[in-house]
């Protein structure tokens, strides 16, 4: 019986609409995935700060999540904002016990707006829980400086931190370049045994760049779900958020950073066989 590629996304909310899972909803949908989600958190904030944080109970999460793994076969799952060191433990129960075919873990340690949202313990609970039973992980340049407590300022600093990250237990890393702003821009994709690659795009100028991290791992898992192979699903995602970004670039949203144009060119939901 036909179905169609279902993406789940396990992440916190924006109620600015630009990142979290409203950014990864659109993303899904854009690209013709079918999107559920778990909520980990409400945020209140917009376009300029985070001004507030409330935690999911563990006990609702893993509500959320029961009541649409045991109903729905998810091709792919994507993790963003955690929220807690308990819902940390619940989520990593829950992939053990249903062992989908790709997840990919965005490691959200601060806001875009610099509002840090994670502690030390929630970090090392990334490494133990999280990045053992990721496919993928996409921390860009400030997040793996904090996962590994060292600067990273070049192309070269990039590709051994992503090794370092494989070596400490991860099975695959794209360490995203963005924030080392230049006319070329850089992501670097390790992989356990394999070689190094590197991923180049260009810069495109725009103050509409809220939920870009978001964006990419969501398109990454939805490419996952329909069939390509990692390094394909990464060129197509990062093809997908570049044209988002050129396509948002001279809109107006609110006094800040804000989001890209998810839905330039969407593409009908999908079917597999």
């Amino acid at each position: 019986m036909n179905r169609y590629p279902t993406i789940l996304t396990i992440a916190g909310s924006d109620s600015g609409g630009g990142a979290g899972i409203q950014a990864d909803l659109k993303t899904i949908g854009s690209l013709g995935g079918n999107g559920l989600s778990a909520i980990t958190a409400l945020t209140a904030q917009n376009t300029v700060e985070v001004r507030s944080v409330l935690a999911v109970p563990a006990d609702f999460l893993k509500e959320q999540l029961l009541a649409v793994l045991e109903d729905i076969q998810v091709d792919a799952i994507k993790i963003g904002m955690i929220g807690t060191v308990e819902n940390a433990w619940v989520i990593a129960d829950i992939i053990a016990q249903f062992k989908p075919g790709f997840v990919v873990v965005d490691p959200v340690l601060a806001s875009s707006s610099g509002t840090r949202l994670a502690t030390a313990e929630m970090i090392n609970v990334f490494w133990e829980k999280l990045f053992p039973l990721a496919d993928l992980v996409t921390p860009n340049i400030d997040e793996a400086k904090l996962l590994l407590g060292r600067e990273i300022n070049s192309l070269e600093s990039m590709q051994e931190a992503a090794s370092e990250m494989i070596a400490k237990g991860c099975r695959a890393v794209l360490l995203k370049g963005g924030h080392l702003v230049s006319e070329q821009l850089f992501d670097v994709l390790a992989q356990k045994g394999q070689e190094v690659l590197v991923f180049e795009s260009a810069f495109i100028p725009s103050p509409n760049l809220h939920g870009t991290g978001c964006t990419l791992s969501s398109a990454i898992a939805t490419f996952k779900a329909v069939g390509n192979s990692l390094p394909e699903a990464i060129i197509f995602a990062k093809e997908y958020i570049s044209a988002a970004i050129a396509a948002g670039k001279d809109a107006k949203t609110g006094t800040g950073n804000g989001p890209l144009n998810h839905f330039f060119d969407p593409v009908p939901m999908r079917v597999l066989d």
